[in-house]
């Protein structure tokens, strides 16, 4: 964990590896393994909770916000908030966060536009026309954290692409514990135009949204993110409703050539570590004075940070700063990472982004920070986490339509095709398919 020109406590923080070292693949293999095995506390409790909510609906849900988010109510409709709440909350902000927000959600909006699939078809030359239906999800639901925390982010991200796309319905859950309900999350559903809000959350809310109740329909896919009780009970609803992804701990990844004021780069480490103990921020150089020089930065601006324990935690336990031999070897070594967010901080981020294969988001150039992904440049910032960025996709329009092949066939088609489909469905064994092949012909 040491390095020469490392700060006193910049030593006891974070990891200091080389591709060089003979150890360097256990040891990166030993920061990047994430323990997805479930707490069977968690699981067990949130399989109570989802039978009871598929079982007694919304009798069931109101017990549960009573009991985790000490909320009482005697029906759902207490727990409902009408749409013209969410613009008094928004008219309520200081101005400066209206236009925040309104900003935001206008690039996300543009951003997303350029996502839509649309419709398509061709006709062969006998006359068969082949094709593909691209269509909306009829409804959607979108679980937002609540209580004295404020994620309005979250909701603009996971309701406007939605909306882009055509969903007819976005129905927002968020727990309200004691009551307390953020004007920032009610203002970003304001102008991101959720059609509905249930003050519940948790398990139960998964559950509500995935089976449906009296009060609360059932929806076709749930997107947001949620503590472990929402990520468990999103993962045993899925194949009932669609949903967005199972995600890990936030990670950061930065690529840096060594003329980046080193202040700025530890900001960006820190600005994934203080999302919590387990998440991930690594920084790879080939210049080894550099790596000192940010270790150095680490331990000065540490102290002055709010979250500072958690940053400790996460740098330490999962943080690297790691020496490569050159820009295009840790181009290699980011293609196995594959992580969530990829900053390239070199003076030519177009010349290395070419060899990146696997990444959420790639950040190009010095000024592009990835807190601006996360609030306002447009793309989303709901991102494939835990190496899956080597097979998944962020979140976008797409992910609110589905796409129905079409089919027709001429007489000429059938005749064409007919004794193709007949021949192999006989080698499959299955003369039904091969018989209706043929009386078409």
């Amino acid at each position: 964990m040491t390095g020469e020109g490392m700060s006193g406590e910049a030593v006891s923080i974070v990891n200091r590896l080389s591709t060089s070292d003979a150890d360097f693949a256990e040891r990166l293999r030993g920061l990047l393994a994430f323990e997805a095995t479930q707490d069977e506390d968690v699981e067990s409790a949130v399989t109570e909770i989802l039978a009871a909510v598929r079982k007694n609906g919304d009798q069931a849900l109101l017990d549960y916000t009573g009991r985790f988010d000490k909320l009482t109510a005697d029906t759902v409709d207490d727990l409902t908030l009408p749409t013209e709440q969410l613009g008094v909350a928004f008219a309520n902000l200081p101005q400066k966060q209206r236009d925040a927000l309104q900003t935001a959600a206008s690039r996300i909006r543009a951003y997303h536009e350029k996502q839509r699939a649309e419709s398509w078809s061709f006709t062969e030359a006998d006359g068969t026309r082949l094709g593909q239906k691209v269509t909306a999800l009829d409804r959607v639901g979108v679980y937002v954290p609540g209580g004295k925390a404020a994620y309005p982010s979250t909701v603009l991200m996971n309701t406007i692409p939605a909306k882009v796309a055509g969903v007819g319905e976005v129905i927002m859950v968020v727990p309200t514990p004691g009551g307390h309900r953020n004007d920032l999350v009610l203002a970003a559903a304001h102008i991101a135009g959720v059609d509905r809000v249930f003050t519940v959350g948790g398990a139960q809310a998964v559950a509500a949204l995935a089976y449906g109740t009296e009060s609360i329909p059932q929806v076709d896919k749930i997107v947001g993110p949620g503590n472990a009780y929402v990520a468990a009970a999103k993962r045993r609803v899925f194949g009932v409703v669609g949903i967005d992804m199972v995600a890990g701990p936030s990670e950061i990844l930065v690529i840096c050539d060594g003329a980046t004021d080193p202040d700025w780069v530890v900001m960006d480490l820190f600005s994934q570590a203080e999302h919590d103990e387990m998440a991930q921020a690594i920084l790879l150089s080939p210049d080894a004075g550099f790596l000192d020089r940010v270790a150095a930065s680490i331990g000065r601006q540490l102290a002055g940070m709010r979250r500072r324990q958690v940053i400790e935690v996460s740098l330490r336990d999962r943080g690297a700063l790691i020496h490569v031999s050159s820009l295009d070897e840790a181009c290699d070594v980011a293609n196995q990472i594959a992580p969530e967010h990829l900053e390239l901080s070199v003076e030519d981020p177009q010349a290395l982004l070419n060899r990146i294969r696997h990444a959420g988001a790639v950040f190009l150039g010095r000024y592009a920070s990835e807190s601006l992904g996360d609030y306002c440049a447009g793309p989303n910032h709901v991102l494939p986490t835990a190496r899956t960025a080597r097979f998944s996709s962020p979140l976008g329009v797409y992910d609110f339509q589905k796409r129905t092949s079409l089919i027709s066939v001429s007489a000429d088609g059938a005749a064409s095709l007919g004794p193709i489909a007949a021949e192999l469905a006989e080698g499959e064994g299955l003369p039904a398919h091969a018989q209706a092949a043929r009386m078409r012909y």
